[in-house]
C-alpha cells in the first residue's frame, strides 16, 4: 500500500487536490468501516501526501454521519503524521469577515451524536486535550495563509451538530462566549487525531456571518457555495506552499499523546482489542502471539 506523511481533509466545496503527481485512489479497510471516500495518494513538491473529501466527493454525507473514526484510522494506516483540515465556517465576530481565513487554537464541542474516541471498548485512554490543535503545525499554516489572504491568528471554533444552521438565540449565545467561528466538522476529527498521535490543524474558510448579524444576510447554502468557490482557490495555493515548509521530524505533544494516557492495565487488554487498534497502540501495547494477550 502507498504511504503518505501529510494528510489533507477537504470540507464543503473542497473535493479534490490539485497538482498531485502519480496519484492513486485507495480503498483502505479499517476496523471502523469504510472511509468517506477513496483516499487519493500522490506527491506534491516531492512529498507524499494523502487527500480525502470528508463529505464524499459528491457531498452525500451529512456532518453527523461522517465516518470520522474510519477516516482518521485510515490516515494512520497510511503513515500520516500530520493532518490539515479545510473547513467552511460562519463568523461570530464583526472583524472576521466573509472570505477571511482563520487558524483556530481552541474548540467548543456542541455535538451530540458522534463517536468521538477509539477507546470505547476493551481499553480506556484519557488524552490531554487542553490545546486541541497542534501548535507547531498551526503556526506553519498561519504563516503561509497570511501571505495569501487576510488570516486571523487563533480563536475559538464552536462545533455544532448540524445539519441545520443556528438559531439567532444560539448564535448570540456563542458570541457571548467570545467564540470566533462556527462550523460542523472539526470534532471529533481533532480528538481522534490526537488519540492517533497525529498532528492536526484547521484552515477555516469564512463564508458568512451565521445568523447574528443585523445588516448581513442570514447564512444560506447559496451564500456558502458562492464564497466557498473563492476560498477554495486560495486554500489550494496555501496547501501547495505549506507542504515544503513542514519539517520531517516532530517535536510536539501530539507525537506522544498516548504515552501516559492508557489507563487500562496492559495485562487486561485482550489480543483482539490490541489487534483492532494496532495502528494506534502497537508501540505501547504490542500483541504477544505466544501469550494470547
Amino acid at each position: 500500500m502507498s504511504t503518505a506523511t501529510i494528510g489533507f481533509i477537504g470540507g464543503s466545496g473542497f473535493y479534490q487536490m490539485e497538482g498531485l503527481i502519480g496519484a492513486q485512489e485507495l480503498d483502505v479497510e479499517t476496523p471502523f468501516g469504510r472511509t468517506s471516500d477513496r483516499i487519493l495518494v500522490g506527491e506534491i513538491e516531492s512529498v507524499p501526501v494523502a487527500f480525502m473529501p470528508r463529505h464524499g466527493r459528491n457531498h452525500n454525507i451529512s456532518p453527523t454521519k461522517i465516518p470520522t473514526r474510519a477516516n482518521i484510522y485510515a490516515m494512520k494506516l497510511l503513515g500520516v503524521e500530520r493532518i490539515v483540515s479545510i473547513s467552511a465556517v460562519g463568523s461570530l465576530q464583526e472583524n472576521i469577515r466573509p472570505l477571511d481565513l482563520l487558524v483556530p487554537d481552541q474548540l467548543i464541542d456542541r455535538t451530540r451524536n458522534r463517536a468521538n474516541t477509539f477507546f470505547d471498548e476493551g481499553i480506556v485512554a484519557h488524552i490531554a486535550f487542553s490545546e486541541p490543535f497542534c501548535q507547531i503545525l498551526s503556526g506553519l499554516l498561519l504563516s503561509v495563509a497570511d501571505r495569501e489572504s487576510t488570516t486571523h491568528r487563533g480563536g475559538i471554533y464552536v462545533v455544532m451538530e448540524g445539519p441545520q444552521f443556528s438559531t439567532r438565540a444560539e448564535s448570540a449565545l456563542y458570541r457571548s462566549w467570545g467564540a470566533s467561528v462556527i462550523g460542523m466538522t472539526a470534532l471529533p476529527e481533532a480528538k481522534l487525531a490526537r488519540e492517533a498521535e497525529i498532528c492536526y490543524a484547521t484552515l477555516a474558510l469564512v463564508t458568512d456571518y451565521d445568523t447574528w448579524h443585523e445588516t448581513e444576510q442570514d447564512v444560506s447554502v447559496e451564500i456558502i457555495v458562492e464564497n466557498l468557490v473563492k476560498n477554495v482557490t486560495v486554500s489550494q495555493k496555501i496547501i501547495r506552499a505549506l507542504i515544503p515548509e513542514i519539517p520531517v521530524g516532530r517535536d510536539c505533544i501530539c507525537a506522544t499523546a498516548l504515552e501516559n494516557a492508557i489507563i487500562t492495565s496492559p495485562a487486561q487488554v485482550d489480543k483482539d482489542t490490541k489487534a483492532r487498534l494496532s495502528a494506534i497502540v502497537s508501540r505501547y501495547l504490542p500483541v504477544s502471539h505466544n501469550s494470547g494477550l
